[in-house]
Formats: structure tokens, C-alpha cells, sequence
């Protein structure tokens, strides 16, 4: 069940039954190991129509909680050129961006937890999916939301009957007024950088890929990173499919920063300059699993750069060009495959895969 899941700290290893992080201050991770005898019948027993869920052998949530609005099995198909890689098309999710697979098992566990009202900051995709699926719970929500976040992905929010606080100021402002009222008891924290529960819906995608590409893996996989929800997400699930012995490698995980807010890429090369205000979605100066990201990226010999809004404003125009109709900061992977091609980290046989990650519509 659902409340007998174990939190593990990531930092000093003390276990909780719930918490939204230790009491060390590091973030927490979902402890245990999927069953053996689940995953050893996992390839013969996957049916798309069930979604997401019919991974349910790496999810910890029990099926009679989840909470679901049919998310995942989104399309997968070869990208025209100029790209010559696999795009998987997170932008047609019931709310528009990849965050409902993460907001589908954060849902599940709050209500085998029995919580009756949860808090959320987010800068726009995030706040919309735990908003929406809350109200599909029947459960209470409170978003925060920077004061200049986009207008039509407020709507969605106010419109799944959830509250929204606008905060001035920076991005991490906003965290910062929302963790207050989480330490004044006012509401679970779903917290999308947090939350554990969020990253086992996110490692969902690792395991499509895999199924959709008869159990290959990409030789690599190029992604934006904010928070980076998504690529902590498939590391975590390529991570799963190998331990468990249902594939034979671990993809190379490259990551795509908004130059200006770009920490991660900051760590890794001494060169990093420059300004971009289009990929809004990804504006993040500290995020709060860092060392889990570059700790990924370590493992799967991977890297992560950062792009400034021309790169971004070019390829967002190439992409609606080709009937591709996702937000900015979706064409900031796909913008990165040149760069990534001219250093020699991604060869002409490579095998790529780009999560195109939030509609279009939202903007």
C-alpha cells in the first residue's frame, strides 16, 4: 500500500513514512527494490491501454489509489530532417507537458496518504498537472506561481478549481513563500522537485521508450533540465530496466540549460555566458537535486550545455514549421542536437532520442 512506503534520505540515509524532506535538509528518495517476480513477467504483461500504470512493477503506489486521467503512451516517431532523431511527443499529455507523469503518482500517494488539501509552486506546467489531477482526486490544491508566469497556464490552474497565489519577485521566491506555508502545516507539499513520488512518474518514459522500441535503448537521450524532473526521471528508469536485466545498456543522458540559469552545465564547462528568457520553463538557478543530476550525468558519460534564446527562438520557429506545435522551452532540446554534433558527443550513427515537453497551447 501506498502509506507503507518507505522514504530513504539521499544525504544521510533516515527512512520516514512521510515527510517532504529530511530533517538533514537533503531531498528524499522512495526506498525498496521492484519485485522480482513482477519485473521477471514485465515484457509479456504491458498493455498501453492501461497507460502509464501498466508499469506498475517500478511504481510504489497501490493501483486502488491511483489517480489517473489516462497520461503516457505518448507517441514516439522518427523526426524529419534536419534532426534525424526520435522525438517522443510528451506535448500531447492531458495537460500538455510531460509533469502529468509525475503529477498521476504524486496524486496516487497523497490519496493513500489520505490528504485532504496539497501545495504546489511552479512556474506553469507543474502547478497545471498537479492541479488538474488533484481535482480529479477531490482534493484540495493551492498553487504558487511567480507574478509573471503566462496567462494561459494560470487559466488551467484556476480553472481545475485550485487557488492561485501570485509572488513577486525571483523563481525562487515563490519556493520560498510556498515551503512557508508548507512548515505552517497549511497543506502536503506535491512538490515536483521534491516530492519522490514525482520522479517514479517521470521514469515512466525510460520504460516507453524501451517497450516502444522492442527493448532497445537509445544510444543517447537529449533533454531540458530545470529541476530536472524529467532527466533525474530516465535515469532512474533506464537505471531500473537495467538492474532488473531487461536491457543491456544505460543511454548517455545530455541536458540542455537556459543560459543565464544554467548550474548544471555551470559545473561541468568554465565557458558558460550569456542570457535566455524564452525557455521559461526551465529558469532554475538552484535546483534541488543537483548533485543527484550530475551524479546521472556521471554515470551514463553524459554532459549538459546551455543555449541562449536565439538558438531557442530559431528552432521553436523550425518545429511549428513542421507541424510541431510545442511551448519555447521545448525547442530547447532539439536546438542542442547541432551543438552537441559539432563537439563529437553525439556521432552520426548515434541512435538520439528528444522529448519534445509542453504544448504549444499554453502559450
Amino acid at each position: 500500500m501506498s502509506t507503507e512506503t518507505k522514504l530513504r534520505c539521499s544525504s544521510c540515509d533516515r527512512t520516514y513514512r512521510d515527510r517532504w524532506r529530511c530533517e538533514c535538509g537533503a531531498p528524499l528518495d522512495i526506498a525498496g527494490q521492484p519485485d522480482p517476480e513482477k519485473t521477471d513477467r514485465f515484457k509479456t504483461d504491458i498493455d498501453p491501454h492501461e497507460g502509464l500504470w501498466t508499469f506498475d512493477a517500478f511504481l510504489s503506489e497501490n493501483r486502488d489509489s491511483r489517480i489517473s486521467l489516462g497520461e503516457g503512451f505518448t507517441p514516439s516517431l522518427t523526426a524529419p530532417p534536419p534532426w534525424n532523431c526520435q522525438f517522443k511527443l510528451e506535448y500531447v499529455s492531458p495537460t500538455g507537458s510531460f509533469k502529468d507523469r509525475g503529477a498521476t503518482t504524486v496524486l496516487s500517494r497523497a490519496v493513500g496518504l489520505g490528504v485532504e488539501h496539497i501545495v504546489e509552486d511552479s512556474s506553469g506546467n507543474a502547478g497545471a498537472a498537479i492541479a488538474t489531477y488533484a481535482a480529479r482526486a477531490g482534493i484540495d490544491c493551492t498553487i504558487y506561481v511567480p507574478a509573471g508566469v503566462k496567462p494561459g497556464k494560470v487559466q488551467t490552474i484556476e480553472r481545475a478549481g485550485a487557488t492561485v497565489i501570485r509572488v513577486e519577485g525571483s523563481r525562487e521566491a515563490v519556493t520560498e513563500e510556498c515551503i512557508e506555508a508548507v512548515e505552517a502545516d497549511t497543506g502536503w507539499y506535491a512538490s515536483h522537485a521534491w516530492n519522490p513520488s514525482f520522479f517514479e512518474g517521470t521514469a515512466t518514459l525510460a520504460y516507453e521508450l524501451a517497450c516502444q522500441r522492442d527493448w532497445d535503448v537509445p544510444d543517447a537521450l537529449v533533454m531540458p533540465v530545470g529541476h530536472g524532473t524529467l532527466f533525474l526521471g530516465a535515469y532512474r528508469g533506464f537505471r531500473a530496466l537495467y538492474d532488473a536485466g531487461l536491457t543491456e545498456k544505460l543511454p548517455r543522458l545530455l541536458g540542455v540549460q537556459s543560459a543565464g540559469y544554467a548550474p548544471i552545465a555551470s559545473e561541468l564547462h568554465a565557458d558558460v555566458s550569456g542570457e535566455n528568457d524564452v525557455a521559461d520553463g526551465i529558469q532554475i538557478r538552484e535546483p534541488v537535486r543537483k548533485d543527484q543530476i550530475l551524479s546521472a550525468i556521471e554515470a551514463t558519460n553524459g554532459d549538459c550545455i546551455a543555449l541562449g534564446a536565439d538558438a531557442v527562438e530559431t528552432e521553436l520557429e523550425l518545429l511549428h514549421r513542421h507541424g510541431f506545435y510545442v511551448e519555447p522551452t521545448s525547442a530547447i532540446a532539439p536546438a542542442a542536437l547541432e551543438p552537441y554534433r559539432e563537439q563529437g558527443t553525439i556521432t552520426g550513427d548515434d541512435e538520439v532520442v528528444v522529448p519534445l515537453t509542453g504544448s504549444g497551447l499554453k502559450t
